[in-house]
């Protein structure tokens, strides 16, 4: 079996490994080892592999991680993630909403919906504005 393709194989396997750590140390190996497989396909030998692999797996953990690292973890106050992304958004009634009960569909997803205010009622058809979300209940409003 050439020596390229046992890079390769092994820049998979750190790549699957990855896929279930989550750390973005394993990727890193996975660069270091296509750094040995580029070696490899040049003629390089086995000593000279290593070598490669050995400073681009390094190189990559030094500078790469952190920087991805950072953009993974960091968010700003701007950036809404989850449920609070929702809030603003446009939703369409599909089962009559007032403040007891109701339905609206967001995009593919079906919701709960109530209104904040006592008498307002939303129509099947209807489209509202979503205003608060508490739990699996989306609070609606005129548009």
């Amino acid at each position: 079996m050439p020596a390229w393709l046992l890079w390769l194989i092994a820049a998979g396997v750190f790549a699957g490994g990855e896929v279930a750590s989550l750390d973005l140390v394993l990727l890193m190996f996975a660069g270091g080892a296509l750094g040995g497989m580029t070696v490899a396909l040049v003629g390089g030998p086995v000593v000279l592999q290593l070598i490669a692999f050995v400073v681009v797996s390094a190189a990559l953990l030094a500078v790469v991680r952190p920087i991805a690292k950072r953009h993974l973890l960091e968010r700003t106050e701007e950036q809404l993630d989850g449920v609070a992304a929702l809030v603003g958004k446009t939703a369409v009634v599909s089962e009559r909403v007032d403040n007891e009960s109701g339905h609206v569909r967001m995009g593919h997803d079906e919701w709960s919906a109530r209104t904040l205010l006592d008498g307002e009622v939303h129509e099947v058809g209807a489209e509202v504005r979503i205003v608060q979300i508490e739990g699996p209940i989306a609070y609606v409003g005129d548009i």
